[in-house]
């Protein structure tokens, strides 16, 4: 370059420095010539501020679109122009080919909440993201023009928080102070949202939470709950307790379609989700005032038969009860919303695109408080730490366990054999192979690391795990305590039984295949004083039990999915249990079940991102998979240049060992 020049290469301080010009020139102090190499000098027409910004929304049949522009002087921006500018951090826009404006901090904090919630200016958008993008206007000052349709939304939004949310008369139950304000949150929702998710740890009582509901609503005509078949006859006899107005019927049996003839106001029916895939055309030929769906994370799944049969029953409003609305992946939060409040988190594809491949491959913190934002109204989330401060203490302790000689050489050789198969099968252009057979080499490795004889060890292998499980317990019960001890392999609780029972341990068992009569009995028997230990599946374990009777837990094998193990856990710490409760993992030391554990933590954060305001972790792929093969105890790295989605999983046959999300 000639001597006494200089290159501004940076944007915005080369916009700075015309702006200075600018002002010198208009003032008489510019005592230099300038020359410029276009024919037409470059201009910024000022800094914009929200006050310059208008939205209009447009009405599309159902739908909606958003639009508007910014206006300063004789320049006009479109909106389109300004999120793309908020998406690429921009702090100046640029109009035409030669005129520029500038984007003040609190337009640029406006610009990109909006451009989270408004997809694209060309797309339609559903009227429930009404109230975010009214949040975000209302508090940067910007004016909205909108239809009558969208107006009115808002509107019954700010109706419902006027409403009487008194508790019915009717409800036979002294309700907790968080009880209250979530039944009230409820009856406030149901004037406006056509769904919402009541997302309360396990055992808040988030059944009578949602009796209150179904009492208030019930002259507009009767309800529906779908819920796991164990927790069928749970609900009845809550019904009758809290709410004995409303005329409970339980839907089974083989008469059961007779049900549904004189349904009215202050019916409600309470089914099963296989029922409600079974009987769909009836269930969805008539309209239901309330449809609760208790334990929704059976509709997790977006492709399976259950979910698709749940989201064509048809009711005015719709309430999901889990204490777990996202366990694996954010997928699960668009099926489950897709049926609760259809529209919401757009189609499938785009929430992919706009947000699952940002925050779970790339910790996109923006995109995060986005998605967060857009499900906030529509959300309820209590945990026991905020509300039950009245419950005993829990203890949660990893007891590692060193595996024998013979378990560790089996272990090794397992893991290299696995190795091996799966590296000659490498190249075959099958993912969906190779990704089955590691879930399934992983499996094994597992069940390895509980006992030997679950994969036909040769000879008698002994299991270290089962030796410290059984003097752990021997402790406990001389003590005059009681335990449950949770696995997700029935055989592995086969061979635990067998063992108790040999040195006169009294025990109650139940898994999957458990029929419910029997079911029913098991439990009341153990919470009446009989039986020192409870064996129960993980799956079986995560609904419809209360068994405050036991003060220990012992989780044998740790579940890739944590909200699975703390829903089973919740079993003997919840609402009634009077003494502190200690939890006990088992773990076999440099095994896969250290990696399981570090994974859960992902897990946990991948919750805490969208409910909590965390960062979010991700699904694994069939490289973490692979690493954690390789691998002895160490969790796999993070792969975040992957973009493939992992398989949909399969809906669990009962009793059945499910294969990691």
């Amino acid at each position: 370059m000639a001597p006494f020049a200089w290159l501004i290469a940076e944007r915005d301080a080369a916009l700075t420095l015309v702006e200075r010009l600018q002002e010198l020139e208009r003032e008489g102090r510019l005592l230099a010539a300038v020359e410029w190499r276009r024919e037409q000098r470059l201009r910024v027409a000022g800094t914009a501020s929200p006050g310059n910004l208008r939205l209009r929304v447009k009405s599309i049949g159902e739908w909606f679109q958003v639009g508007g522009d910014l206006t300063i002087g004789d320049t006009r921006v479109p909106l389109e122009a300004l999120l793309e500018a908020a998406r690429e951090a921009r702090q100046t826009v640029a109009v035409g080919g030669s005129t520029w404006v500038r984007l003040d901090a609190a337009l640029r904090r406006c610009l990109r909440s909006l451009s989270e919630v408004v997809e694209d200016t060309r797309a339609q958008t559903s009227a429930l993201r009404a109230p975010a993008i009214d949040a975000i206007a209302g508090e940067a000052g910007v004016s909205v023009t909108a239809p009558a349709a969208w107006n009115d939304l808002l509107a019954r939004v700010r109706r419902a928080e006027q409403i009487d949310t008194t508790p019915p008369a009717e409800l036979r139950a002294e309700l907790r102070d968080y009880q209250l304000q979530g039944q009230a949150w409820l009856a406030r929702c149901a004037e406006w949202s056509p769904g919402v998710c009541l997302a309360d740890d396990m055992g808040l009582g988030k059944t009578v939470q949602a009796l209150a509901l179904l009492l208030r609503r019930a002259d507009r005509g009767p309800a529906l709950v779908v819920a796991p078949t164990s927790v069928g006859f749970n609900w009845v006899r809550e019904a009758e307790r809290f709410a004995p107005g409303l005329r409970s019927r339980l839907y089974r049996g083989p008469d059961r379609r007779a049900l549904l003839a004189d349904l009215g106001p202050g019916d409600l029916l309470i089914t099963s989700y296989q029922l409600a895939q079974r009987d769909v055309e009836e269930l969805a030929g008539l309209s239901f005032a309330t449809l609760v769906l208790d334990e929704s994370q059976a509709v997790k799944n977006p492709d399976a038969k259950r979910t698709r049969a749940v989201a064509r029953l048809r009711a005015e409003f719709r309430l999901a009860l889990t204490g777990t609305p996202l366990e694996n992946r954010l997928a699960e939060l668009w099926s489950l919303f897709q049926i609760l409040a259809p529209g919401l988190l757009g189609n499938r594809a785009s929430f992919r695109e706009r947000f699952v491949l940002p925050i779970e491959r790339a910790g996109d913190e923006a995109r995060r408080a986005a998605l967060a934002r857009l499900v906030r109204p529509f959300i309820l989330r209590r945990t026991k730490a905020q509300v039950a401060t009245d419950l005993p203490p829990r203890t949660e302790m990893v007891l590692e366990v060193e595996l024998s000689a013979a378990e560790r050489r089996l272990y090794e050789e397992t893991r290299a054999a696995a190795l091996t198969a799966i590296a000659d099968r490498s190249g075959d252009g099958d993912p969906n192979r190779e990704r089955f057979q590691l879930l399934a080499a992983l499996t094994r490795l597992r069940q390895i690391a509980c006992h030997p004889a679950l994969v036909a060890a040769p000879g008698r292998v002994t299991s270290a795990k089962l030796i410290e499980l059984r003097e752990r317990l021997g402790e406990l019960l001389a003590e005059g305590h009681r335990a449950l001890v949770f696995s997700q392999f029935t055989r592995l609780l086969a061979l635990v039984r067998e063992e108790l029972s040999a040195a006169g341990v009294s025990c109650r068992y139940l898994d999957g295949s458990t029929p419910e009569k029997k079911r029913r009995s098991e439990v009341d028997a153990f919470q009446h004083g009989e039986g020192q230990v409870f064996l129960i599946s993980l799956k079986a374990g995560g609904t419809g039990l209360n068994l405050t009777a036991a003060t220990y837990v012992f989780h044998l094998d740790p579940w890739w999915n944590p909200a699975v193990e703390d829903q089973a856990s919740d079993r003997a710490h919840r609402i009634g249990q009077k003494q502190p409760v200690t939890i006990y993992r088992l773990v076999a030391r440099d095994t896969i079940e250290q990696s399981i554990l570090a994974l859960q933590e992902e897990k946990r954060r991948l919750v805490e991102g969208v409910l909590s305001g965390s960062n979010a972790a991700g699904a694994l792929t069939t490289q973490e998979l692979l690493a954690l093969l390789r691998g002895a105890g160490e969790a796999p790295p993070r792969a975040p240049e992957s973009t493939a989605e992992p398989n949909s999983e399969p809906e669990p046959e009962p009793g059945g060992e499910q294969l990691p999300a």
